[in-house]
Protein backbone atom coordinates (compact mmCIF):
# COMPACT_ATOMS: atom_id res chain seq x y z
CA UNK A 1 0.00 0.00 0.00
CA UNK A 2 1.50 3.15 -0.50
CA UNK A 3 2.44 5.75 1.68
CA UNK A 4 -1.05 8.66 2.57
CA UNK A 5 -0.30 11.52 1.53
CA UNK A 6 -0.11 14.63 3.82
CA UNK A 7 -2.46 17.85 3.86
CA UNK A 8 -1.89 20.24 1.90
CA UNK A 9 41.22 16.51 -10.28
CA UNK A 10 39.97 12.62 -8.88
CA UNK A 11 42.09 12.63 -5.16
CA UNK A 12 43.46 8.77 -4.51
CA UNK A 13 42.98 7.37 -1.21
CA UNK A 14 43.89 4.45 1.14
CA UNK A 15 42.93 0.84 1.56
CA UNK A 16 43.87 1.58 5.08
CA UNK A 17 41.25 4.52 5.34
CA UNK A 18 38.68 2.56 3.69
CA UNK A 19 39.19 -0.31 5.92
CA UNK A 20 38.94 1.85 8.85
CA UNK A 21 35.81 3.08 7.11
CA UNK A 22 34.13 -0.48 6.89
CA UNK A 23 35.04 -1.46 10.41
CA UNK A 24 33.28 1.11 11.31
CA UNK A 25 30.05 0.48 9.66
CA UNK A 26 30.02 -2.64 10.73
CA UNK A 27 29.93 -1.37 14.12
CA UNK A 28 27.59 1.49 13.62
CA UNK A 29 25.74 1.18 10.38
CA UNK A 30 23.60 4.06 11.29
CA UNK A 31 26.86 6.27 11.48
CA UNK A 32 29.86 5.00 9.70
CA UNK A 33 31.46 7.88 9.47
CA UNK A 34 32.55 9.77 12.66
CA UNK A 35 30.57 13.40 12.59
CA UNK A 36 32.93 16.16 10.90
CA UNK A 37 33.17 18.62 13.61
CA UNK A 38 31.59 22.01 13.16
CA UNK A 39 33.14 25.59 13.53
CA UNK A 40 31.82 28.92 13.73
CA UNK A 41 30.09 29.79 10.28
CA UNK A 42 30.54 32.97 8.51
CA UNK A 43 27.05 33.84 8.49
CA UNK A 44 25.21 35.46 11.29
CA UNK A 45 21.69 33.47 10.62
CA UNK A 46 21.29 32.12 14.04
CA UNK A 47 18.44 33.31 16.09
CA UNK A 48 18.90 34.28 20.02
CA UNK A 49 17.44 31.64 22.69
CA UNK A 50 17.38 28.15 22.66
CA UNK A 51 15.84 25.79 20.13
CA UNK A 52 12.93 24.19 21.02
CA UNK A 53 12.98 20.12 21.04
CA UNK A 54 9.83 18.48 20.46
CA UNK A 55 9.08 14.18 20.76
CA UNK A 56 6.48 12.14 20.20
CA UNK A 57 5.37 9.20 19.08
CA UNK A 58 3.57 7.98 15.93
CA UNK A 59 0.74 5.58 15.15
CA UNK A 60 2.65 2.81 14.53
CA UNK A 61 5.51 2.84 17.23
CA UNK A 62 8.01 5.20 15.70
CA UNK A 63 9.30 8.00 17.49
CA UNK A 64 9.47 11.33 16.24
CA UNK A 65 11.23 13.93 17.42
CA UNK A 66 11.94 18.02 16.01
CA UNK A 67 14.47 20.86 17.13
CA UNK A 68 12.87 24.34 16.20
CA UNK A 69 14.84 27.39 16.20
CA UNK A 70 13.62 30.59 18.84
CA UNK A 71 12.96 32.35 15.11
CA UNK A 72 12.45 29.42 13.17
CA UNK A 73 12.28 30.84 9.22
CA UNK A 74 9.20 28.39 8.57
CA UNK A 75 11.61 26.05 6.87
CA UNK A 76 11.63 22.45 7.34
CA UNK A 77 14.07 20.13 6.65
CA UNK A 78 12.70 16.46 7.31
CA UNK A 79 15.42 14.06 8.16
CA UNK A 80 15.81 9.92 6.86
CA UNK A 81 17.86 7.61 8.67
CA UNK A 82 19.90 5.23 7.38
CA UNK A 83 20.11 1.29 7.99
CA UNK A 84 20.08 0.69 11.45
CA UNK A 85 20.64 -3.08 12.70
CA UNK A 86 18.92 -2.54 15.83
CA UNK A 87 18.32 -3.05 18.85
CA UNK A 88 18.68 0.71 19.36
CA UNK A 89 16.14 2.85 17.17
CA UNK A 90 16.50 6.50 18.31
CA UNK A 91 14.33 9.21 16.69
CA UNK A 92 17.95 11.29 16.36
CA UNK A 93 20.66 10.25 14.08
CA UNK A 94 24.19 10.76 15.49
CA UNK A 95 25.89 10.97 12.22
CA UNK A 96 23.60 13.78 11.46
CA UNK A 97 23.54 15.40 14.43
CA UNK A 98 26.52 18.29 13.47
CA UNK A 99 24.50 19.03 10.40
CA UNK A 100 20.95 19.30 12.41
CA UNK A 101 22.96 21.68 14.61
CA UNK A 102 24.09 23.87 12.27
CA UNK A 103 20.89 24.35 9.96
CA UNK A 104 19.10 24.90 13.50
CA UNK A 105 21.72 27.57 14.24
CA UNK A 106 21.06 28.97 10.85
CA UNK A 107 17.15 29.51 11.34
CA UNK A 108 15.71 26.13 9.65
CA UNK A 109 13.99 23.83 11.74
CA UNK A 110 15.04 19.97 11.59
CA UNK A 111 12.78 16.63 12.29
CA UNK A 112 13.25 12.89 11.50
CA UNK A 113 11.59 9.84 12.68
CA UNK A 114 13.12 6.41 14.07
CA UNK A 115 10.94 4.12 11.45
CA UNK A 116 8.66 1.77 12.98
CA UNK A 117 11.35 -1.14 12.67
CA UNK A 118 14.50 -1.08 12.63
CA UNK A 119 17.00 -2.91 9.87
CA UNK A 120 15.30 -2.59 6.08
CA UNK A 121 12.83 -0.60 7.17
CA UNK A 122 10.96 0.15 3.74
CA UNK A 123 7.64 -1.63 4.97
CA UNK A 124 6.46 1.88 6.84
CA UNK A 125 9.75 3.90 6.70
CA UNK A 126 8.39 6.55 3.68
CA UNK A 127 5.10 6.76 6.06
CA UNK A 128 6.57 7.54 9.37
CA UNK A 129 8.22 10.88 7.45
CA UNK A 130 5.34 11.75 6.15
CA UNK A 131 3.68 10.99 9.67
CA UNK A 132 6.49 12.88 11.48
CA UNK A 133 5.71 15.68 9.29
CA UNK A 134 2.38 15.77 9.91
CA UNK A 135 2.84 15.41 13.54
CA UNK A 136 5.57 18.64 13.23
CA UNK A 137 2.78 20.46 11.29
CA UNK A 138 -0.06 20.26 14.28
CA UNK A 139 2.70 21.43 17.01
CA UNK A 140 4.26 24.31 15.41
CA UNK A 141 1.76 24.58 11.62
CA UNK A 142 2.53 23.63 8.48
CA UNK A 143 6.16 24.92 7.63
CA UNK A 144 6.30 27.00 4.89
CA UNK A 145 8.59 24.99 2.64
CA UNK A 146 9.83 21.49 3.42
CA UNK A 147 13.58 19.92 2.03
CA UNK A 148 13.56 15.77 2.16
CA UNK A 149 16.76 15.13 3.78
CA UNK A 150 18.35 11.20 3.60
CA UNK A 151 21.36 9.34 3.82
CA UNK A 152 22.30 5.83 2.94
CA UNK A 153 18.92 3.94 3.20
CA UNK A 154 17.49 7.00 4.40
CA UNK A 155 18.68 8.54 0.84
CA UNK A 156 16.45 6.08 -1.48
CA UNK A 157 13.32 6.39 1.65
CA UNK A 158 13.93 10.44 0.69
CA UNK A 159 14.28 9.24 -3.12
CA UNK A 160 10.93 7.45 -2.91
CA UNK A 161 9.59 10.03 -1.16
CA UNK A 162 10.08 12.55 -3.85
CA UNK A 163 7.98 10.86 -5.98
CA UNK A 164 4.76 10.11 -4.00
CA UNK A 165 2.24 12.97 -5.25
CA UNK A 166 1.27 15.43 -2.93
CA UNK A 167 3.33 14.49 -0.23
CA UNK A 168 3.62 17.35 1.89
CA UNK A 169 7.59 17.79 0.59
CA UNK A 170 8.59 20.13 -2.10
CA UNK A 171 12.10 19.49 -2.57
CA UNK A 172 14.50 16.53 -2.04
CA UNK A 173 18.31 15.97 -1.26
CA UNK A 174 19.72 12.09 -1.29
CA UNK A 175 23.31 12.00 0.16
CA UNK A 176 24.97 9.01 -0.07
CA UNK A 177 22.19 6.81 -1.04
CA UNK A 178 21.15 3.32 -1.77
CA UNK A 179 19.21 4.81 -5.16
CA UNK A 180 19.80 2.02 -7.39
CA UNK A 181 17.19 0.66 -5.22
CA UNK A 182 16.82 -2.45 -3.28
CA UNK A 183 16.82 -5.06 -5.92
CA UNK A 184 19.85 -3.38 -7.41
CA UNK A 185 21.69 -4.06 -3.94
CA UNK A 186 20.73 -7.58 -3.32
CA UNK A 187 21.90 -8.31 -7.08
CA UNK A 188 25.31 -6.41 -7.23
CA UNK A 189 26.35 -8.18 -3.89
CA UNK A 190 24.83 -11.48 -5.17
CA UNK A 191 27.19 -11.68 -7.98
CA UNK A 192 29.97 -11.12 -6.08
CA UNK A 193 29.06 -13.66 -3.93
CA UNK A 194 28.39 -16.24 -6.52
CA UNK A 195 31.44 -15.71 -8.66
CA UNK A 196 33.88 -15.65 -5.30
CA UNK A 197 31.64 -19.45 -4.26
CA UNK A 198 31.82 -20.38 -7.70
CA UNK A 199 35.54 -19.93 -8.77
CA UNK A 200 37.28 -20.19 -5.46
CA UNK A 201 35.04 -23.18 -4.31
CA UNK A 202 34.01 -24.75 -7.19
CA UNK A 203 31.86 -27.91 -6.13
CA UNK A 204 31.27 -27.15 -3.00
CA UNK A 205 27.82 -26.52 -1.88
CA UNK A 206 27.56 -22.97 -0.50
CA UNK A 207 24.21 -21.15 0.33
CA UNK A 208 24.45 -17.70 -0.53
CA UNK A 209 20.51 -16.49 -0.23
CA UNK A 210 17.68 -17.21 2.37
CA UNK A 211 19.35 -16.21 4.96
CA UNK A 212 16.64 -15.12 7.32
CA UNK A 213 19.24 -14.77 10.75
CA UNK A 214 22.82 -13.34 11.13
CA UNK A 215 23.87 -16.44 12.33
CA UNK A 216 22.59 -18.68 9.41
CA UNK A 217 25.27 -16.81 7.16
CA UNK A 218 28.50 -17.42 9.49
CA UNK A 219 29.56 -20.63 7.91
CA UNK A 220 29.36 -19.17 4.10
CA UNK A 221 30.57 -15.77 5.12
CA UNK A 222 33.59 -18.30 6.67
CA UNK A 223 34.04 -20.13 3.95
CA UNK A 224 34.28 -17.52 1.46
CA UNK A 225 36.97 -15.26 3.68
CA UNK A 226 39.80 -18.43 3.75
CA UNK A 227 38.60 -18.98 -0.05
CA UNK A 228 39.17 -15.32 -0.69
CA UNK A 229 42.63 -14.87 1.72
CA UNK A 230 43.93 -18.32 -0.19
CA UNK A 231 42.87 -17.83 -3.59
CA UNK A 232 45.10 -13.90 -2.91
CA UNK A 233 48.76 -16.14 -2.76
CA UNK A 234 48.13 -17.24 -6.40
CA UNK A 235 48.37 -15.65 -9.39
CA UNK A 236 45.10 -17.28 -10.89
CA UNK A 237 43.23 -16.46 -7.36
CA UNK A 238 43.96 -12.71 -7.94
CA UNK A 239 43.02 -13.27 -11.22
CA UNK A 240 39.45 -14.35 -10.31
CA UNK A 241 39.50 -12.13 -6.92
CA UNK A 242 39.62 -9.20 -10.03
CA UNK A 243 36.54 -10.34 -11.81
CA UNK A 244 34.90 -10.54 -8.21
CA UNK A 245 36.38 -7.13 -7.43
CA UNK A 246 34.33 -5.80 -10.92
CA UNK A 247 31.31 -7.08 -9.97
CA UNK A 248 31.06 -5.81 -6.32
CA UNK A 249 31.82 -2.40 -8.11
CA UNK A 250 34.76 -2.00 -5.68
CA UNK A 251 37.00 1.40 -6.23
CA UNK A 252 39.95 1.08 -8.14
CA UNK A 253 41.94 4.56 -7.23
CA UNK A 254 43.20 3.90 -4.03
CA UNK A 255 46.67 5.41 -2.22
CA UNK A 256 49.64 3.89 -3.24
CA UNK A 257 48.71 1.96 -6.11
CA UNK A 258 49.05 2.59 -9.99
CA UNK A 259 46.03 2.29 -11.63
CA UNK A 260 48.08 0.92 -14.79
CA UNK A 261 49.80 -1.76 -12.73
CA UNK A 262 47.16 -4.88 -12.73
CA UNK A 263 48.77 -7.26 -10.34
CA UNK A 264 49.05 -4.16 -7.37
CA UNK A 265 45.26 -2.75 -8.02
CA UNK A 266 44.59 -6.34 -8.36
CA UNK A 267 46.01 -7.12 -4.36
CA UNK A 268 44.92 -4.10 -2.69
CA UNK A 269 41.13 -4.75 -4.65
CA UNK A 270 41.42 -8.15 -2.87
CA UNK A 271 41.78 -6.35 0.92
CA UNK A 272 38.72 -4.07 -0.04
CA UNK A 273 36.45 -7.42 -1.00
CA UNK A 274 37.89 -9.15 1.73
CA UNK A 275 36.55 -6.58 4.27
CA UNK A 276 33.62 -5.68 2.26
CA UNK A 277 31.99 -8.91 0.82
CA UNK A 278 31.33 -10.53 4.41
CA UNK A 279 29.92 -7.31 5.69
CA UNK A 280 27.29 -7.29 3.24
CA UNK A 281 26.17 -10.86 3.74
CA UNK A 282 25.71 -10.77 7.22
CA UNK A 283 23.68 -7.74 6.68
CA UNK A 284 21.06 -9.59 3.72
CA UNK A 285 18.67 -11.52 6.16
CA UNK A 286 17.09 -7.88 7.25
CA UNK A 287 15.77 -7.64 3.48
CA UNK A 288 14.78 -11.21 3.43
CA UNK A 289 12.82 -11.06 6.63
CA UNK A 290 11.25 -7.45 5.73
CA UNK A 291 10.50 -8.59 2.24
CA UNK A 292 9.04 -12.07 3.32
CA UNK A 293 11.55 -13.63 0.55
CA UNK A 294 14.95 -13.24 -1.08
CA UNK A 295 14.61 -10.43 -4.07
CA UNK A 296 18.27 -11.74 -5.79
CA UNK A 297 19.07 -13.78 -8.18
CA UNK A 298 21.62 -15.19 -10.98
CA UNK A 299 19.09 -17.22 -13.03
CA UNK A 300 19.38 -16.17 -16.72
CA UNK A 301 22.47 -13.43 -15.80
CA UNK A 302 24.86 -14.02 -19.09
CA UNK A 303 28.00 -12.80 -16.67
CA UNK A 304 30.42 -12.39 -19.85
CA UNK A 305 27.65 -9.65 -21.13
CA UNK A 306 27.92 -7.93 -17.66
CA UNK A 307 31.42 -7.97 -17.25
CA UNK A 308 31.68 -6.06 -21.01
CA UNK A 309 29.95 -3.38 -19.86
CA UNK A 310 32.05 -2.94 -16.72
CA UNK A 311 34.59 -0.31 -16.41
CA UNK A 312 36.82 -2.51 -14.95
CA UNK A 313 36.91 -5.37 -17.89
CA UNK A 314 40.53 -3.99 -18.83
CA UNK A 315 41.70 -4.97 -15.58
CA UNK A 316 40.49 -8.05 -15.34
CA UNK A 317 41.01 -9.35 -19.06
CA UNK A 318 44.71 -8.12 -17.74
CA UNK A 319 44.70 -9.80 -14.83
CA UNK A 320 43.50 -13.11 -16.30
CA UNK A 321 46.19 -12.56 -19.11
CA UNK A 322 48.95 -12.41 -16.29
CA UNK A 323 47.82 -15.82 -15.02
CA UNK A 324 46.85 -17.67 -17.83
CA UNK A 325 43.55 -18.04 -17.33
CA UNK A 326 40.69 -18.15 -20.08
CA UNK A 327 38.25 -15.62 -19.16
CA UNK A 328 36.23 -16.74 -21.43
CA UNK A 329 35.88 -20.02 -19.83
CA UNK A 330 35.19 -18.60 -15.98
CA UNK A 331 32.51 -16.58 -17.49
CA UNK A 332 31.12 -19.02 -19.22
CA UNK A 333 30.70 -21.23 -15.99
CA UNK A 334 29.06 -18.67 -13.96
CA UNK A 335 26.42 -17.97 -16.77
CA UNK A 336 25.94 -21.98 -17.30
CA UNK A 337 25.39 -23.02 -13.62
CA UNK A 338 23.73 -19.36 -12.35
CA UNK A 339 20.36 -21.58 -10.97
CA UNK A 340 19.40 -18.83 -7.94
CA UNK A 341 15.81 -17.19 -8.70
CA UNK A 342 14.18 -14.90 -6.35
CA UNK A 343 11.33 -15.28 -4.18
CA UNK A 344 8.38 -13.91 -6.26
CA UNK A 345 6.83 -12.25 -2.91
CA UNK A 346 10.11 -10.72 -1.94
CA UNK A 347 10.80 -9.41 -5.37
CA UNK A 348 7.25 -7.81 -5.91
CA UNK A 349 7.97 -5.91 -1.81
CA UNK A 350 10.88 -4.66 -3.54
CA UNK A 351 9.99 -3.60 -5.99
CA UNK A 352 6.87 -1.92 -4.65
CA UNK A 353 8.63 -0.26 -1.61
CA UNK A 354 12.44 -0.14 -2.31
CA UNK A 355 12.76 0.70 -5.83
CA UNK A 356 12.79 3.92 -7.48
CA UNK A 357 10.42 4.04 -11.11
CA UNK A 358 12.02 7.50 -11.53
CA UNK A 359 8.59 9.48 -11.51
CA UNK A 360 9.85 12.42 -9.18
CA UNK A 361 7.12 15.12 -8.81
CA UNK A 362 9.48 17.20 -6.86
CA UNK A 363 13.34 18.53 -7.70
CA UNK A 364 15.85 16.61 -6.25
CA UNK A 365 19.74 16.29 -5.83
CA UNK A 366 21.73 13.72 -5.19
CA UNK A 367 25.48 14.43 -3.52
CA UNK A 368 27.90 11.05 -3.52
CA UNK A 369 31.53 10.28 -2.57
CA UNK A 370 33.31 9.39 -5.19
CA UNK A 371 34.69 6.50 -3.24
CA UNK A 372 31.63 4.21 -1.89
CA UNK A 373 31.95 0.76 -0.27
CA UNK A 374 28.49 0.27 0.66
CA UNK A 375 26.61 2.31 -1.66
CA UNK A 376 28.81 2.20 -4.88
CA UNK A 377 28.96 5.74 -6.99
CA UNK A 378 27.65 3.61 -9.89
CA UNK A 379 24.04 3.66 -8.29
CA UNK A 380 24.01 7.17 -9.36
CA UNK A 381 24.27 6.30 -12.93
CA UNK A 382 21.82 4.06 -12.52
CA UNK A 383 19.58 6.07 -10.59
CA UNK A 384 19.92 8.72 -13.11
CA UNK A 385 18.85 6.56 -16.06
CA UNK A 386 16.00 5.37 -13.98
CA UNK A 387 14.90 9.17 -13.60
CA UNK A 388 15.97 10.10 -17.63
CA UNK A 389 13.54 7.04 -19.04
CA UNK A 390 10.79 8.20 -16.83
CA UNK A 391 11.00 12.23 -18.38
CA UNK A 392 11.72 13.22 -15.67
CA UNK A 393 15.67 14.56 -15.81
CA UNK A 394 15.04 18.11 -15.51
CA UNK A 395 13.84 17.40 -11.83
CA UNK A 396 17.52 16.09 -11.46
CA UNK A 397 20.76 17.25 -10.36
CA UNK A 398 23.77 15.28 -8.83
CA UNK A 399 26.57 16.19 -7.44
CA UNK A 400 29.81 14.41 -6.06
CA UNK A 401 32.87 14.63 -3.41
CA UNK A 402 36.44 13.95 -4.12
CA UNK A 403 36.55 11.56 -0.78
CA UNK A 404 36.51 8.09 0.24
CA UNK A 405 33.71 6.31 2.84
CA UNK A 406 29.86 6.02 2.87
CA UNK A 407 28.18 9.18 4.02
CA UNK A 408 31.35 10.65 4.33
CA UNK A 409 30.54 14.29 4.02
CA UNK A 410 31.50 17.34 6.13
CA UNK A 411 28.80 19.48 7.51
CA UNK A 412 29.51 22.71 4.87
CA UNK A 413 28.84 20.44 1.89
CA UNK A 414 25.42 18.65 3.46
CA UNK A 415 24.07 22.58 4.31
CA UNK A 416 26.03 23.33 0.61
CA UNK A 417 23.63 20.87 -0.81
CA UNK A 418 20.26 21.46 1.25
CA UNK A 419 20.91 25.35 0.37
CA UNK A 420 21.36 24.35 -3.07
CA UNK A 421 17.54 22.97 -3.22
CA UNK A 422 16.44 25.73 -0.87
CA UNK A 423 17.67 28.22 -3.73
CA UNK A 424 16.27 26.06 -6.33
CA UNK A 425 12.50 26.23 -4.45
CA UNK A 426 12.93 30.05 -4.38
CA UNK A 427 13.68 30.10 -8.21
CA UNK A 428 11.40 27.82 -9.63
CA UNK A 429 14.63 26.80 -11.44
CA UNK A 430 18.07 24.89 -11.64
CA UNK A 431 20.06 27.63 -13.08
CA UNK A 432 23.88 27.20 -11.77
CA UNK A 433 22.63 26.79 -7.97
CA UNK A 434 23.87 22.74 -8.08
CA UNK A 435 26.66 22.90 -10.31
CA UNK A 436 30.28 22.03 -8.54
CA UNK A 437 31.79 25.23 -8.88
CA UNK A 438 28.51 26.61 -7.47
CA UNK A 439 28.57 24.09 -4.44
CA UNK A 440 32.05 24.12 -3.87
CA UNK A 441 31.76 27.97 -3.97
CA UNK A 442 29.09 27.51 -1.37
CA UNK A 443 30.18 25.03 1.29
CA UNK A 444 33.95 26.64 1.17
CA UNK A 445 32.21 30.61 2.30
CA UNK A 446 30.33 29.11 5.09
CA UNK A 447 33.65 28.63 7.63
CA UNK A 448 32.72 25.64 8.80
CA UNK A 449 34.91 21.91 8.18
CA UNK A 450 35.93 22.37 4.38
CA UNK A 451 34.37 20.85 1.47
CA UNK A 452 35.77 18.97 -2.06
CA UNK A 453 32.91 18.82 -4.55
CA UNK A 454 34.34 17.61 -7.77
CA UNK A 455 33.59 17.05 -11.48
CA UNK A 456 32.87 13.62 -11.62
CA UNK A 457 30.94 10.60 -14.16
CA UNK A 458 30.36 7.17 -12.27
CA UNK A 459 30.86 4.36 -14.41
CA UNK A 460 28.01 1.86 -15.16
CA UNK A 461 26.49 0.15 -12.75
CA UNK A 462 26.79 -3.03 -14.25
CA UNK A 463 24.06 -5.41 -12.37
CA UNK A 464 21.05 -3.92 -13.25
CA UNK A 465 18.46 -6.26 -14.69
CA UNK A 466 15.04 -7.43 -14.81
CA UNK A 467 13.55 -11.18 -13.69
CA UNK A 468 12.15 -13.40 -16.45
CA UNK A 469 11.05 -16.69 -14.53
CA UNK A 470 12.90 -19.84 -16.57
CA UNK A 471 10.56 -22.44 -18.06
Amino acid sequence: MPPKLRRRRRTIVSTSALTAVLAAAAMSPAAVAAPPATGPSAFATAPTGSPVTTEGTLPDGAAWRADVPADWNGKLVLFAHGFRPGPANPAWDNGFAPTASELVRRGYAVASSSYATTGWAFGTAAQDQLDTLAAFGERFGDPGRVIAVGRSMGGLVTSMMAEIPESGIDGAVSTCGLVGGGVSLNNYQLDAAYAAAELLLPGQDIQLTGFTAPEQSTATIGSLKAALQQANKSAEGRARIALVAALLNTPTELDGVDVDNPEALAAAQAKLVLDSLPTVIERRYTIVNAAGGDSGWTAGVDYSKVLRSSGQRRQVEQMYSVAGLNLSKDLSTLTANADIAPGQDGLDWMHRTSTPTGELQVPLLTTHTTVDLLAPVEFQEEYAETIRHAGKNSLLRQAFVDRAGHCNFTVAENIAAIEAMNQRLETGNWGAVATTSNLQRTATSLGLDGANFVEFRPDEFINDRDWTPIS
